[in-house]
């Protein structure tokens, strides 16, 4: 099925669930016919990946909060233009494993970067480029860590962050939501997978148009 290509992102803090239900929508927009791209970041393109690897391992003060940000636009901006945009043009469907939102949750709120300059750089990366949905999946601080905890990976440089680096996060999602609630909705993700995975279907087909059930 062709037509006008959506962009919808996953958010939320560590171990909300967001790779697990970013596969389940993808299945369910499939399945009626639509073209889908998964994608997550940072990382998406071959460019943004090696940039990744620079961010979510080693140690956490490796990096301050301006050249965090640097970083993550620096991935974004590769992503956007080799991954993203040509997919919305060919009419594809596109969900994110996080967006802008992580930057300005994770640099602004969490590590105290002005809001004004993580704006500016969106601006200058991404330009107007916004999704059409955002599903904030919003769970307490020690029940993420602990889900995240149970992952056999490398890539817990932002786990490994203080609980008051959390707690922000958390906090900064919440507001996020708050200031744009036409485009953020905030999906209670300490609940079952299915009162999850229900509660985003619900929420995508009222607001997206699309016949899920």
């Amino acid at each position: 099925m062709t037509g006008v290509g959506r962009f919808i992102t996953f958010e939320g803090g560590e171990g909300a669930g967001k790779s697990t239900n970013v596969r389940m929508l993808c299945k369910a927009i499939k399945a009626l016919g639509y073209s889908v791209v998964t994608t997550r970041e940072p990382g998406g393109s071959p460019g943004a990946e090696e940039i990744r690897r620079l961010l979510v391992e080693g140690a956490t003060d490796r990096w301050d909060p301006v050249s965090e940000a640097l970083l993550h636009f620096a991935a974004r901006r590769d992503h956007v233009e080799q991954v993203i945009r040509p997919a919305l043009q060919r009419g594809d469907w596109v969900i994110s494993d996080r967006f802008t939102d992580s930057t300005m949750a994770y640099q602004g709120y969490g590590h105290g970067m002005a809001r004004e300059s993580i704006e500016a750089l969106q601006s200058v990366t991404i330009g107007s480029l916004k999704p059409d949905l955002t599903l904030i999946l919003d769970l307490p601080v020690e029940l993420g860590l602990k889900r995240a905890g149970g992952r056999d990976n490398q890539e817990t440089r932002y786990e490994r962050m203080a609980d008051g680096f959390h707690q922000r996060l958390r906090d900064g999602f919440l507001d996020i939501a708050a200031r744009e609630p036409d485009r953020c909705v905030v999906i209670d993700a300490k609940r079952a997978l299915s009162a999850v995975k229900s509660a985003i279907r619900k929420t995508v087909a009222q607001r997206l148009s699309v016949p899920l059930t």
